[in-house]
C-alpha cells in the first residue's frame, strides 16, 4: 500500500549520498519549480540515471511511456466531468485572446493549475471539491470566445447546453461536493463524486452485488470489483471492466503497445514474464491473471528496474472496492538498499515480538523483500503527488503466502529535504531545544527508517482470521491499515534489537520521529484542512487517531501534552516517551485485532472518537501561524523528460533525460500527447 508523505516537507531532512546526474549541474537545478493556493511543485533527480545500461535505460523510457498513457484514467475515475473540465480550461488556456492582466484571468490559471496537481475538481487530499475564484460571466465569455470544435461538448450538444450543464460542476459547491464520502451514518456511494459507480448505484447495491460473489471458505479469493466500474442499467446492476475492448480501452491499448516495447529490452526472463502477464490482464480483465501478475512480481527480486502499473490502491472508493490507476518506474538504489534489507531479513522476530496477540499473528512471514529505489517517472494517481513507500501488492493471500515488496523512494524524500531547507518550520514549531536538535541531527534516519517498518514490516505483519473479509471494515478499513503499519513502526523504533541491527546509531533518535509524529497529527497537519472542515483523508485520520488516541489515553499521567507558551502558541510536549512507547503497543494490539476479526463497530468507534473531529480554536492558530512562514502545505513533482535516440532499424539506442520543463508546460504536453480517451466515458 502506498504512504504519502508522513509529514510536513519541512520535516524531511534527508541526506541521500547519491550520485548526481552528469546533465545537469547542481546550480542549475532548482527543486522548487513554483508555487499557487496551497501547493508548492517540486522536481526529483533520477540519481544515478548515467550508472544505468542502455538496455536499462531503453527499457525505463518504454515503461516510462505506459506510465504516461493512463493519466485519462484516473480523471476519468475521480469524476466523470473532470476530462470536460480540464479540456475546456485548457483550450482557453491555449486560445484566449482576453486582457491577461485582470483578476479573473489571474484566477483561471490558477484553478487550471489546482485542476492539473489534483487530477480533477476535488483536492487531491482533503477530498471536497476546491472552487474557483474567478467569475461565471468570465467563464461563459471566455468559452464561448473559442471555435465549436475546441470546447469539448456532448453528442448533439450546443455550447448553451454545454454551459448549463459544466457550470454547476465547476462553481455550484453542492454539486460533487466531495470526491469520498465516509461518512458511515450515510449512503456513501451515492453520495461520493468519484466514476468508480453510475449513476443511480447505491452502497446497498454494491454491498449486496459483490456480497453474492465473495465465499468466505475460499483461501486465495480474487479482488472483486477492483477493475471495473458498476452501474445500473435497465435497473441491472453490472459491471464494465477496465480492459481492451471494454471501459478505458483506448488508453489502455496505449499503455499495453508500451509494455510490449518494454519487452524488447527485458533484464530477464522473470520480469518479461511480469509484463507478459500484466499485458494478459490488460486484454482480459481477469482478475485471476491479475493475480498470477502480482505473484509473478512480487517473486522478481533480481531485476534492478522495476515498475507499478494498473489499478492498485482503493483509498479513492469509500467502501476500499474500486482502484485507481497509477503508475511508478524505478530502479534500485543499491547504496540505500543495505539497511532495509536488514529489515526484510529480521521480519520474523519483529511479528513473533510484537505486542498483538498470538491468534493474530502470522507463523511464518513469507518472502518479505524490501529495497531503496530511485523514482523514473510518476504517473497516475502517482503523480504529481507521490508516496515515499510503497508495499505490494494488497491481496492479503498473496502476502501471506508468497510475500511482498517493500520500498522507499529515496529520490523523492531527498526532494522534499533539499526543497525544505531553511523553512523556519521546526523553530515556529517544535517545543523544546532538546527535540530540535534530535530533529536536526537524527531526522534523516528515523524518517527513513519509519516508512520502511512502516512499508516492509507494517502492512506484512498479522493476519485475518478465517472468513474474514478483507472489506469488512468498509469506510474505515484505509484508516485502520494505515494506522496499523505506522503503529507497528513506531512501536519498535525504540527497541534494542533496531539498534542491535544498526538501523539507529543512538538509543535517544527514534524520540526525533515519535516527536514529530505527535506533533504532526495533533497539530501541523491541520495546515492541510480548510476551515470548518473536518479530517477526510485515510492517512491523516489514522495519525490524527493515534496521536489523539495517545494523548488521551496518556492523559492522567501526562505522557503527552499540548501547552501554550507566554505568546499564547501552542506546542506538543512529551514528558515520557517510553510510556508513549508503552502505548503505541497497547493501540497496535486493538487495531490488529480489529483489523484480524473485521470488528467494524470497534473500527468505527475508535476512528469517529479521534481521526476525524478538529478543534477550530487549535485549526486556527496552525494555520495564522503556518502560513505566515509562507510554506505550502502540499507539494508535488514534476517529471524529467526522456527522449530516446533510435538507430535507423528503430532500436533506442540511447535516452537523453532533461529536466527543464515547467509545470505548465508538462501538463499541456501530456494532455495533448497522452491522452486517447473521449471526454465522456459512460
Amino acid at each position: 500500500m502506498n504512504q504519502p508523505i508522513t509529514m510536513m516537507a519541512l520535516l524531511s531532512f534527508v541526506s541521500c549520498s547519491l550520485d548526481k546526474p552528469a546533465t545537469t549541474k547542481e546550480d542549475d537545478f532548482r527543486y522548487n519549480v513554483e508555487q499557487f493556493a496551497d501547493i508548492g511543485v517540486l522536481r526529483y533527480r533520477v540519481t544515478g540515471w548515467d550508472s544505468l545500461t542502455v538496455r536499462q535505460r531503453a527499457l525505463i523510457y518504454c515503461l516510462s511511456e505506459a506510465a504516461l498513457w493512463g493519466r485519462d484514467i484516473l480523471f476519468d475515475q475521480n469524476n466523470r466531468y473532470n476530462l470536460a473540465v480540464r479540456r475546456t480550461l485548457e483550450s482557453i488556456y491555449t486560445a484566449y485572446n482576453g486582457d491577461k492582466e485582470t483578476k479573473d484571468y489571474g484566477e483561471f490559471l490558477i484553478y487550471l493549475k489546482r485542476v492539473w496537481f489534483s487530477n480533477g475538481i476535488h483536492h487531491y487530499y482533503g477530498e471536497e471539491k476546491f472552487l474557483p475564484a474567478f467569475s461565471v460571466k468570465f467563464f461563459h465569455e471566455a468559452v464561448r470566445s473559442l471555435d465549436t470544435e475546441q470546447i469539448p461538448v456532448g453528442e448533439g450538444q450546443s455550447v448553451d447546453e454545454f454551459l448549463a450543464e459544466i457550470t454547476p460542476v465547476i462553481f455550484n459547491p453542492e454539486v460533487y461536493a466531495k470526491k469520498v464520502e465516509q461518512d458511515s451514518s450515510l449512503d456513501v456511494i451515492s453520495l461520493s463524486a468519484n466514476n468508480y459507480y453510475g449513476e443511480g448505484v447505491t452502497q446497498l447495491d454494491v454491498e449486496k452485488f459483490y456480497g453474492l460473489r465473495k465465499d468466505s471458505n475460499d483461501q486465495r479469493p480474487i479482488t472483486h470489483g477492483l477493475n471495473s466500474r458498476l452501474v445500473r442499467q435497465n435497473g441491472i446492476v453490472s459491471e464494465q471492466v477496465y480492459r481492451i475492448g471494454g471501459l478505458y480501452s483506448s488508453a489502455i491499448e496505449k499503455i499495453v503497445h508500451w509494455l510490449r516495447e518494454a519487452e524488447k529490452y527485458t533484464e530477464n526472463t522473470s520480469q518479461k514474464r511480469v509484463i507478459e502477464l500484466l499485458i494478459d490482464f490488460y486484454r482480459t480483465g481477469s482478475l485471476k491473471i491479475y493475480d498470477d501478475y502480482a505473484i509473478a512480481w512480487v517473486q522478481d527480486t533480481e531485476s534492478l528496474v522495476d515498475f507499478v502499473n494498473g489499478f492498485t490502491e482503493s483509498y479513492g472508493d469509500a467502501l476500499g472496492i474500486k482502484a485507481s490507476w497509477e503508475a511508478l518506474v524505478n530502479f534500485e538504489d543499491s547504496y540505500a538498499t543495505a539497511k532495509t534489507r536488514v529489515i526484510s531479513e529480521n521480519a520474523q522476530w519483529f511479528e513473533d515480538n510484537s505486542p498483538v496477540a498470538r491468534q493474530f499473528k502470522k507463523e511464518k512471514v513469507k518472502g518479505v523483500s524490501a529495497k531503496a529505489i530511485v523514482a523514473a517517472i510518476l504517473g497516475g494517481d502517482c503523480y504529481p503527488t507521490t508516496p515515499i513507500g510503497i508495499n505490494l501488492p494488497n491481496s492479503n493471500w498473496i502476502r501471506s503466502e508468497y510475500g511482498s515488496k517493500s520500498v522507499t523512494i529515496t529520490n523523492i524524500t531527498d526532494a522534499y529535504d533539499k526543497a525544505a531547507e531553511g523553512s523556519g518550520f521546526i523553530e515556529e514549531f517544535v517545543c523544546c531545544e532538546y527535540e530540535k536538535e534530535l530533529i536536526k541531527k537524527y531526522s534523516s534516519q528515523t524518517d527513513n527508517l519509519h516508512t520502511d517498518l512502516h512499508e516492509c514490516l507494517g502492512h506484512g505483519s498479522g493476519k485475518l482470521l478465517q472468513g474474514v473479509d478483507q472489506d469488512a471494515l468498509k469506510v474505515y478499513g484505509s484508516t485502520i491499515e494505515e494506522a496499523r503499519a505506522d503503529l507497528f513502526g513506531l512501536y519498535y523504533m525504540p527497541d534494542a534489537k533496531i539498534l542491535e541491527l544498526g538501523l539507529l546509531d543512538n538509543a535517544e533518535a527514534y524520540k526525533a520521529e515519535y516527536y514529530k509524529y505527535m506533533m504532526n497529527g495533533l497539530m501541523t497537519q491541520l495546515a492541510r484542512i480548510e476551515p470548518g472542515k473536518q479530517i477526510e483523508e485515510s492517512h491523516m485520520r489514522n495519525r490524527s487517531m493515534i496521536a489523539h488516541w495517545i494523548l488521551d489515553k496518556g492523559s492522567a499521567e501526562k505522557v503527552v501534552e499540548l501547552k501554550k507558551n507566554s505568546l499564547g502558541k501552542t506546542f506538543v510536549v512529551i514528558n515520557d516517551y517510553a510510556k508513549m512507547r508503552t502505548l503505541t503497543g497497547q493501540l497496535l494490539a486493538e487495531v490488529q485485532r480489529i483489523k484480524s476479526e473485521g470488528d467494524f463497530d470497534a473500527a468505527k468507534a475508535l476512528v469517529e472518537r479521534y481521526a476525524v473531529k478538529v478543534d477550530p480554536e487549535l485549526h486556527g492558530e496552525v494555520k495564522a501561524r503556518y502560513d505566515a512562514l509562507g510554506i505550502a502545505p502540499y507539494k508535488g513533482f514534476l517529471n524529467p523528460v526522456y527522449e530516446a535516440v533510435r538507430s535507423e532499424d528503430g532500436e533506442i539506442t540511447d535516452v537523453k533525460i532533461t529536466y527543464g520543463e515547467s509545470y505548465a508546460d508538462q501538463m499541456m504536453r501530456y494532455s495533448k500527447d497522452y491522452s486517447p480517451l473521449p471526454t465522456y466515458n459512460d
